[in-house]
């Protein structure tokens, strides 16, 4: 059980090197309660990936006083991932802009792969699923409106139903926070408003946290409460999506700013027919 002051994340001093000599992130430190949906800011190059990397421990960060804790416990520190990190990594889903998920296998198969982290290896590694595993997975395909995709080829899917496919693979592994790397940059505009509104709905009702890296301002404004800004592996704000004026921006970022304020992002409509299925999966998760 959580306790009410813990934290969704702590990431303190974070400092990030490769080759020892270009600096990713050069001492970063933010919270994050539980339930905030997040928005990372920052023009390409800014750190936003490598950071994410470090909150699920694909990433370690510089050896020294940096560390990352999730729900009040550590997952790294001094530049080493703790024992135990499986456990923990139940916890934390992450997407990626590039879906991730293995063209010929079917998409329920591709789901299930979320369980990988609570199943013996034996099972994970041959793929022997039993039937209470397979509904799970189906629900939260259905959640996501794949129920009928979930026999397909995974590379049958369009980009944006892929994307959908692997936020159910986050919902099957019992995600308590979520993490979006670029989820919607290959995505046409119809595609990127039905997933950004899906992760709004997991926000909203199961009370999912949501940290989703972005480039776009638009989007962020649109589906984000607060905003935490990177500029060459600088934190350069932490505060409310409102704050995000073109003048500010340019004030952030110069002339970089303009990459941020091309406006790809659709108009918000309606949520859609998923949010009844997002609820149902919640209670069945």
């Amino acid at each position: 059980m959580s306790s009410p002051n813990e934290l969704a994340v702590r990431v303190k001093h974070a400092r990030k090197t490769f080759n020892g000599t270009c600096l990713a992130l050069g001492g970063v430190s933010f919270d994050v309660r539980p339930g905030e949906r997040v928005a990372l800011l920052g023009a390409s190059g800014s750190g936003k990936s490598t950071l994410l990397r470090t909150l699920c421990g694909l990433e370690t960060l510089d050896s020294g006083e940096g560390g990352v804790e999730v729900f009040g416990q550590p997952l790294q520190t001094s530049g080493r991932i703790v024992p135990g990190i499986r456990t923990l990594r139940r916890q934390v889903g992450i997407i990626f802009q590039q879906f991730n998920l293995v063209g010929r296998l079917p998409v329920l198969t591709n789901v299930l792969t979320g369980l990988a982290a609570e199943l013996p290896l034996w099972r994970a590694t041959l793929g022997r699923f039993s039937a209470r595993e397979q509904a799970r997975a189906l629900d939260a395909l259905m959640a996501m409106g794949l129920g009928e995709q979930a026999f397909q080829r995974a590379s049958t899917l369009s980009g944006g139903q892929q994307q959908r496919a692997a936020i159910a693979r986050a919902l099957v592994q019992g995600a308590r926070l979520l993490l979006a790397d670029e989820p919607v940059a290959s995505l046409d505009p119809e595609s990127t408003r039905r997933v950004m509104e899906l992760l709004t709905a997991l926000n909203r009702e199961q009370g999912l946290t949501l940290i989703v890296s972005l480039h776009h301002v638009g989007l962020a404004q649109r589906y984000c409460e607060r905003v935490v800004a990177l500029r060459d592996g600088a934190l350069v704000f932490d505060g409310p999506v409102s704050a995000l004026t073109p003048s500010f921006l340019r004030h952030l970022y110069g002339t970089a700013a303009d990459e941020l304020l091309v406006d790809e992002s659709p108009a918000p409509e309606a949520v859609s027919e998923t949010r009844p299925a997002i609820r149902h999966l919640a209670a069945a998760v």
